[in-house]
């Protein structure tokens, strides 16, 4: 069944920003969503706080607020509603068990945030029962981790933007460069094909799934491959999620080291903003400017690339009819980058500051559950069986070790920028 309708259709990245202000809007003009309680320590906390009629009121209130944000976000997408519609109800259900599982005393404790619960509940489903298609297609992932995104532009102040993002620029272009062609000669050595052989080397080194795309979109690669080499980005993400963090702390690796570190290594941008609120606030917001300055080289890359392959692999008429042009810069730049940064002016110049101190805790409990929302989404939609279809292991093996050159190189690069 096809969840794609053709009435309405405005581009993904735009969607998300129109969505992200709304919120922003009516959390500044209308009312402020109030934030649910999930901390608890026994039963009898559980009982009295978090299942407390008060508490279920919020929490329903909550989710119609979501779903009427999500809805419109089907419709302007093109994603059917029907659908959509469906499914929000059984995501945000199982988000709901997660974040009341992180807010245990116990767990708080050993530092465990919501968004390793909902992936985790959202991989023992995903993978041990059978979830049709349609179910599946109708998951917008990508959609809640930009809200979740746009958001967070609202709590990052334009001086550290300024600060941190002309590092995070310089690392990125340091890392991109570096890691892209060690990822290139490496798959040339394993003898990977060419079109796996760019998919891999921009989702190692760029910005994971979104570059995967770019470059399949450049190449107009082999859908399959494209699912593939996504697969191996989303599985190898989550323990690199969990553990950069744990070996960060181990080591007393400053924050802002490891923001830059978790933001130029890690290939998901949820999977850097969870593993950055993991380790802290100065964590998650370098984190997510360096993986923001890498995003901004996607559009170039993603030109360079849709280039070199008209040049060298294709010299058909048609081929040569469509060279790539300067809009196609603009076509894979990541729109949501944007509206991260619209947020983050109107919040640092034009909103004063006992206006942002009072929207502060309903916008960052917003941002959480879009996140938490992408998290039960990416586990519901990942099988780890995927990544077993292809008969070749080398594609795996060529984006485990560039991805471990990854790791090393921006830590080094990382530590030389950020390290003070």
């Amino acid at each position: 069944m096809s969840t794609q309708t053709k009435q309405f259709n405005i581009h993904e990245d735009w969607t998300v920003v129109i969505l992200g202000f709304i919120i922003i809007g009516i959390s500044l003009f209308i009312f402020l969503p109030e934030v649910p309680v999930f901390s608890w320590s026994d039963s009898t906390d559980l009982k009295t706080k978090v299942f407390d009629f008060v508490n279920l009121k919020i929490l329903l209130f909550q989710f119609l607020y979501l779903i009427s944000i999500g809805t419109l976000g089907a419709f302007l997408i093109g994603k059917s509603v029907k659908y959509f519609l469906f499914t929000f109800p059984i995501v945000y259900f199982l988000t709901v068990i997660a974040l009341v599982i992180a807010g245990n005393s116990e767990i708080k404790a050993l530092n465990l945030e919501a968004v390793i619960f909902s992936l985790i509940i959202g991989l023992i489903i995903g993978n041990f029962f059978q979830i049709p298609d349609w179910f599946r297609s109708a998951l917008s992932t990508e959609v809640f981790v930009k809200i979740g995104l746009v958001l967070l532009g609202t709590s990052v102040i334009f001086s550290d933007i300024l600060k941190a993002g002309s590092l995070g620029l310089f690392q990125a272009l340091i890392v991109v460069l570096s890691v892209w062609y060690f990822a290139y000669w490496l798959c040339r050595k394993l003898k990977v094909d060419d079109e796996l052989t760019m998919m891999i080397s921009s989702a190692v080194s760029i910005c994971g799934v979104s570059a995967a795309i770019a470059t399949s979109g450049a190449i107009k690669g082999d859908s399959k491959k494209l699912s593939y080499v996504i697969s191996i980005v989303l599985v190898t993400a989550i323990p690199m999620m969990i553990f950069m963090p744990i070996i960060a702390k181990y080591f007393n690796f400053p924050e802002e080291v490891t923001g830059a570190w978790l933001g130029g290594s890690i290939d998901t941008s949820g999977a850097v903003v969870a593993s950055g609120s993991l380790v802290g606030e100065t964590a998650l917001k370098i984190s997510t400017i360096v993986k923001f300055s890498q995003n901004v080289l996607l559009g170039l890359a993603a030109f360079a690339i849709s280039v070199y392959w008209t040049y060298t692999h294709n010299k058909s008429a048609e081929a040569v009819a469509s060279k790539p042009t300067l809009s196609v810069i603009w076509e894979r730049f990541p729109k949501f980058v944007i509206g991260f940064v619209l947020a983050s002016l109107l919040f640092s110049f034009f909103i004063s500051s006992e206006t942002r101190d009072s929207v502060k805790d309903s916008l960052k409990n917003l941002q959480g559950i879009w996140f938490a929302l992408a998290f039960t989404s990416i586990g519901l939609e990942t099988n780890f069986k995927d990544l077993l279809a292809n008969n070749s292991r080398k594609p795996l093996y060529a984006f485990l070790i560039a991805q471990l050159f990854n790791v090393i190189v921006t830590l080094i690069i990382a530590y030389l920028l950020f390290g003070k």
